[in-house]
């Protein structure tokens, strides 16, 4: 029997590549951690991919900016609830298949995660060049996973009564120089 999560090589167990270049180089070191808290949690609930939901889980978890984005308190507490419920209940059927809505082409640089949770990576070091960053923060990785509607994040932000427009435009108003 084949096991589900690939091993890693020597090279690859500090989150590097054998190579020598590290794929988290085009994060904040708030969102490193993030990125890692979600492949961690990925292989223990037995999942093939780190998928958005991972990575919403994470970044609640680990980045005090998205959980002012989402408004502190109960919505916080209600997320995260959906987001554990993830391994016992409505989450399992996640488990059999791959996150991928069609609407984004596979990315070959982002081993280990789902289509979708690969192109919002994407997005969220794209968002930070344009708004003039040099590294993507996690505010950028939760405005690119609400981008797809498909998206398991953003199936747990609609359980949770969080609506995705509301949160960009709350990292929007995030952005916003201060007057």
């Amino acid at each position: 029997m084949q096991p589900r999560i690939p091993r890693q090589s020597a090279g690859e167990q500090d989150d590097r590549r054998p190579d020598g270049v590290d794929p988290d180089d085009r994060f904040t070191a708030e969102l490193a951690s993030a990125v890692s808290g979600a492949r961690r949690r990925a292989v223990r609930d037995g999942d093939r991919h780190v998928d958005t939901a991972h990575l919403l889980h994470s970044l609640l978890e680990t980045d005090a900016d998205v959980r002012t984005v989402l408004g502190d308190g109960p919505r916080i507490a209600r997320l995260l609830g959906y987001l554990v419920q993830r391994s016992i209940g409505y989450g399992l059927r996640w488990q059999s298949a791959v996150e991928d809505s069609g609407t984004v082409p596979v990315v070959s640089g982002a081993t280990g995660f789902s289509p979708l949770a690969a192109a919002a990576v994407d997005e969220a070091c794209a968002r930070a060049v344009r708004r003039g960053g040099d590294r993507a923060r996690g505010v950028d990785l939760l405005a690119a996973l609400v981008a797809d509607p498909q998206a398991r994040a953003v199936e747990v932000l609609a359980r949770a009564a969080v609506e995705p427009r509301a949160v960009t435009a709350g990292v929007a108003r995030y952005f916003e120089p201060a007057s």
